[in-house]
């Protein structure tokens, strides 16, 4: 008897591979989301009283982290949302139908598209770090404060596409801009976690976002990823990742 165990894994590389080459396209997207980080960690860093210690890190490298965790956050969300509301309504959802892929091998394409958008923004905010704050870290700290940031983005891009699924495309940029900006300021991405009102406080280290930074401060410090933090993580992108695949099940079954 013969088997064919390459024919699944085929359509799902193309289908990223199409997915990346269409978000390249989009000009306005790349200046937005891959801009945006470095700006705002330049405006972190350079105004006066803005920078504050993050678990005893320094303020630039505190900052560095905080940002490109929120760029890359911002990245995984803008790639999804606003761009799958489109896609339902100009009927894209429609040729997915045809495909040869079930509802989880379709999302898992669209998250893996976006993470690979992510991972520029942390490297342009590393970059600008190195350049304008003269931030020295050893190679393998750098690399592992990447890995880390951007395997972080997976709930996010499974977020964004749960976003997408549930407006439409009037709405889904300014529903999905809210959550960046909460998940961004509620999880300590803005300021350190003890600078914020008490409400917040109890609720931040349960966040993705504050969780996701958390993996690069503890590199950065010295100390090792917190299993807790991580498990966290994986338990948003299960949630994200089910909810959405049930959103696209159903999209697609009313469309």
């Amino acid at each position: 008897m013969t088997t064919q165990p390459s024919a699944p894994s085929a359509p799902l590389t193309r289908f990223v591979s199409v997915e990346v080459t269409r978000m390249a396209s989009d000009a306005r997207f790349l200046v937005l989301m891959l801009g945006m980080p470095v700006g705002m960690y330049l405006l972190f860093t350079n105004l006066p009283g803005t920078s504050q210690s993050t678990g005893g890190l320094a303020p630039q490298v505190g900052a560095m982290i905080s940002m490109a965790a929120f760029g890359a956050i911002g990245t995984a969300l803008t790639a999804t949302a606003p761009r799958l509301a489109q896609e339902r309504a100009t009927g894209w959802m429609r040729q997915l139908r045809v495909l040869p892929m079930p509802g989880h091998r379709v999302v898992a394409a669209k998250v893996l598209a976006a993470m690979i958008w992510a991972l520029p923004a942390i490297v342009l905010v590393f970059a600008a770090a190195e350049l304008d704050h003269d931030i020295r870290l050893a190679a393998w700290r750098w690399c592992a404060i990447a890995v880390l940031l951007w395997l972080g983005t997976a709930p996010f891009a499974a977020l964004g596409l749960l976003i997408g699924y549930l407006t439409d495309e009037s709405s889904a940029f300014a529903v999905m801009y809210g959550v960046y900006l909460f998940l961004g300021a509620a999880g300590g991405l803005w300021m350190p976690v003890p600078a914020l009102p008490t409400v917040l406080q109890r609720i931040a280290h349960t966040l993705p976002s504050n969780r996701d930074a958390e993996l690069g401060w503890s590199v950065a410090a010295a100390h090792g990823p917190s299993l807790v933090g991580a498990a966290i993580l994986v338990g948003w992108l299960a949630a994200f990742t089910g909810t959405a695949v049930l959103a696209y099940r159903r999209a697609t079954a009313t469309r």
